[in-house]
């Protein structure tokens, strides 16, 4: 300050205060909201969960150790057994199928001296149309003098995944109780037993089977049924069910009512079907329905076990012939659906 310039005389305090001119700047600055005690002080931030040491940051924080493990295991074990079910259920089905058995001749030589066990291309073929794997499965010798072992028939149906029963010689009469009437008709005993313990270890197997022909009639004799030892003998009025023609011997088939193959074939209650065969079923056996008939004379043609998931026969040929064929009926829905009960049923 300027010592030129007076000082400005004191004022004596009357305890009145004079009002002085506001600020329009000032009074801008001045926050609308009163003031409050301690406002010059920071509110502090509300307090967090400090994070562990090492602990992920995408981890939840009030995530406990044990939690975090369980979770941990739970998802690795989801993750395995997701694999392990996709690796079942995408495995290839492996089918066996019975095989036939050529016995030895009394005067042969080479291979004609021996006992032979084989299966017919075609029903093969017939199989392995819908991509599956197919396995004869041969009969077994525990007891055998050059080659024993501890195989078992048990065996190949706690690994297979369906059985199909293939045609071939007669069902002996014996193993149905009844005396041979014609010594042609003697069929084979040895297969019979063979292929009878095969069936019933897969239905106790919980395996679908499905029987074709013989295997059909073979069905039946497993559950106490009998069988016509030729139908031209004891069924005079029966159409030919067996001629020269073999593979091309077709005759009309008709569905039961309410049957399986009925409702799969819907539209076709009547179908003309490849079938060749001199036997047949005649008493049915325990637990068995008529699925089909032959349409003429009413011969059985096709039987189903009602207690399990898939036991049929057919006493047709279905691997005889094209599958699409305008004129014999297509029998790819049986076989379909006896592959997708083999799926179901193979854990």
């Amino acid at each position: 300050m300027s010592t030129d310039d007076p000082l400005p005389p004191a004022r004596a305090d009357t305890g009145e205060q004079k009002a002085i001119p506001a600020d329009p700047a000032a009074i801008a600055r001045v926050p609308s909201e009163p003031l409050v005690a301690n406002a010059s002080i920071e509110a502090e931030p509300e307090s967090k969960p400090e994070r562990s040491q090492g602990l992920p940051a995408y981890q939840a924080m009030d995530e406990s150790p044990w939690t975090h493990t369980l979770k941990l295991l739970s998802a690795r074990f989801k993750a395995m057994s997701d694999k392990a079910l996709r690796r079942m259920t995408q495995r290839t089905l492996k089918i066996g199928v019975s095989a036939r058995i050529f016995h030895p001749e009394a005067d042969g030589t080479g291979l004609r001296s021996k006992t032979l066990q084989y299966l017919e291309e075609s029903i093969a073929q017939w199989v392995m149309s819908r991509d599956v794997l197919v396995f004869m499965i041969p009969t077994v010798n525990t007891n055998g003098l050059l080659h024993p072992s501890n195989i078992r028939l048990r065996d190949y149906a706690k690994h297979l995944d369906g059985l199909v029963l293939q045609g071939g010689a007669d069902v002996s009469p014996q193993s149905y109780a009844e005396a041979v009437t014609r010594p042609e008709w003697n069929g084979d005993r040895a297969r019979d037993m063979y292929e009878l313990e095969l069936l019933h270890e897969f239905i106790e197997a919980d395996k679908p089977v499905l029987g074709i022909c013989r295997g059909c009639q073979l069905i039946n004799v497993g559950f106490g049924g009998t069988l016509y030892q030729d139908i031209a003998s004891n069924v005079p009025a029966a159409i030919s069910h067996v001629n020269d023609m073999y593979d091309r011997n077709y005759h009309e088939v008709q569905f039961t009512k309410g049957s399986t193959l009925g409702k799969m074939f819907a539209s076709k209650p009547v179908a003309l079907v490849n079938s060749i065969h001199h036997q047949a079923v005649k008493t049915l056996g325990r637990d068995l329905v008529v699925e089909a008939v032959s349409h003429t004379d009413q011969i059985v043609e096709a039987i189903r076990y009602k207690k399990a998931s898939f036991v049929m026969g057919l006493q047709w040929h279905p691997e005889f012939h094209r599958a699409g064929s305008q004129d014999l009926l297509d029998c790819t829905p049986i076989l379909d659906s006896f592959l997708r009960a083999a799926r179901e049923t193979r854990f």
